[in-house]
């Protein structure tokens, strides 16, 4: 079945009903997620806590804060938190802490109930002014616009981490790292493991290592319980590997076949881990992949094709190997990702569809040298 198309070429659903797809993808099309209809929605749904994100929430003793609060995750994931504590009838505080340089983020994160603390945590000075917190997650990185920013990228994802480390030394932490750290492996390989050797590609995934190291260094010196959380890719609506392929499939731009699997999860499902990981923080520091299944690129693209009715084009040929990792020792202690990524990428291509705001943040998954 074909989609009626506007005058400017998107498809055409005022109402923002049910749109039926073709009978070749889920019978139970968009079953988890079909009231998400805007960014509103979108927002509730990715900071609504699951019932074991209320029963952590209930056996976490003290304050919560989140550092980098305002980036792609921070803000749902701050509100994940709060309405987890408020289920669980739990009076700890949530404090978000960043440069707050976009003042939607801001308002989104002080909606939610947190405390926002608007800090610069380059500097010493506001990072010594920052409050105790029994539990920290650390999401603060630079990866887009760090070629060429070698010095910066390495200052915020190396060197900020030494301090942070040392300023809650007393702390849970849990740091969002990055599958980059792996390098490429065989597609047909099952993906890389946490005690694999890490081979970073470029300045980007280099600086990541470090960060890894420097807080696997003052986990042990200081004995401080660290978890660090290798992620790759979190997707959502307005920003990822799914939504940059289904862009160009609709604006019927070639899709790179440069890297031709990769791993996706839903971004609550992301946000959902990374609460939960504040009970699994070790010294010396616990290392866990964050993941989903591992999907052929040229099939994402033909199944956003078939909902588009827009054949998709394709450029290069998949080569044997990609940044893939295996998330089996997450999944066996937290459950595997339970929104599946047919649901995801009929909820993507509607919204492209509709014409709904996007972070214009392209992931650049398909590059080898690992320049962003």
């Amino acid at each position: 079945m074909r989609f009626p198309l506007r005058s400017n070429g998107r498809i055409g659903n005022p109402s923002y009903g049910k749109i039926p797809f073709p009978d070749s993808l889920t019978a139970n099309s968009l079953t988890q997620l079909d009231h998400i209809t805007d960014v509103k929605s979108l927002l509730q749904t990715l900071g609504r806590p699951n019932e074991r994100d209320v029963q952590v929430a209930g056996k976490i003793d003290g304050d919560v804060m989140v550092l980098g609060a305002a980036g792609k995750m921070g803000p749902t994931l701050v509100s994940r938190i709060v309405n987890a504590f408020q289920m669980a009838d739990q009076a700890n505080r949530v404090i978000a802490v960043s440069r707050f340089q976009d003042d939607q983020a801001e308002s989104e994160i002080r909606h939610s109930g947190a405390t926002v603390i608007a800090a610069d945590l380059m500097n010493e000075k506001d990072l010594a002014a920052l409050p105790d917190a029994a539990n920290v997650i650390h999401l603060v990185g630079m990866k887009f616009g760090s070629s060429g920013k070698s010095p910066m990228t390495w200052a915020v994802n190396t060197f900020l981490p030494g301090r942070v480390a040392q300023r809650f030394r007393d702390a849970n932490i849990v740091a969002l790292s990055t599958g980059n750290v792996y390098g490429e492996v065989a597609v047909d390989g099952g993906g890389s493991v946490e005690t694999d050797e890490l081979r970073p590609v470029g300045e980007y995934a280099q600086s990541c290592v470090g960060r890894e190291r420097i807080f696997q260094y003052f986990s042990e010196r200081h004995r401080t319980p660290v978890c660090l959380v290798r992620l790759n890719y979190a997707v959502e609506t307005r920003y990822g590997v799914l939504l940059d392929i289904g862009q160009n499939v609709f604006a019927g731009r070639p899709v790179s076949l440069a890297i031709g699997h990769v791993n996706v999860i839903w971004q609550g499902d992301a946000n959902s881990v990374c609460f939960r990981a504040l009970q699994h923080c070790r010294s010396p520091a616990e290392v866990l992949n964050l993941t989903g299944p591992q999907h052929s690129v040229r099939e994402i693209a033909e199944r956003f094709g078939r909902l588009f009715d827009k054949p998709p084009r394709f450029e290069g040929q998949p080569r044997a190997t990609a940044l893939l990792s295996d998330a089996s020792r997450c999944e066996k202690t937290f459950g595997g990702p339970a929104t599946p990524v047919d649901q995801v990428i009929e909820l993507v291509a509607r919204w492209i569809a509709t014409g709904q705001p996007t972070h214009g943040k392209p992931t650049k998954f398909e590059r080898h040298d690992g320049r962003f």
